[in-house]
């Protein structure tokens, strides 16, 4: 399971009370308030412990997102808020890796399918996008990156020049 420090960080991280997706039109506007709310806890909290490891952008319905970890910086990441969420689990996409390791679904989804999306179901409304990053993405990248690193399949950002 998680160490003590994704512990901690998921612990400091806002649970959302709203149980409402895209459809739901009024409701959904109180449910992003809390995930954008749970989202800038999240990144102050990355801030502070000198772990900043990414920037998101949405768009305006707040179904999809844009996301550039400082780690892949050359490599777009995208989330997916499917209509039933939340759920359903968001999907995240990196489809510049696809094919590149086990561990990753067509169109570059990344798996989370074993360890996460059970926790995910658990914790239904609990859980947003503050979540996933921490409990899903982050440590997916930490277990992924440095093995392709290693096998060549990518670059480290300090060798990839400017």
């Amino acid at each position: 399971m998680a160490d003590d420090a994704t512990r901690r960080a998921v612990s400091e991280i806002p649970l959302l009370k709203t149980n409402s997706g895209p459809r739901d039109k009024e409701l959904w506007v109180q449910r992003l308030r809390e995930e954008y709310l749970a989202l800038i806890k999240y990144v102050e909290n990355n801030k502070t412990a000198d772990n900043d490891w990414f920037r998101l952008e949405s768009n305006k319905e707040g179904t999809r997102s844009d996301t550039q970890t400082l780690v892949l910086s050359r490599y777009q990441h995208f989330y997916f808020i499917p209509v039933t969420y939340p759920s359903t689990a968001p999907e995240v996409a990196i489809p510049e890796l696809d094919g590149k390791t086990a561990k990753m679904y067509r169109g570059g989804k990344i798996c989370l399918t074993d360890h996460f999306k059970p926790l995910w179901a658990r914790n239904v409304p609990k859980f947003g996008l503050a979540h996933l990053m921490a409990l899903g993405l982050g440590p997916w990248l930490a277990v992924e990156i440095p093995d392709l690193i290693s096998k060549g399949l990518i670059t480290h950002r300090e060798q990839q020049g400017s």
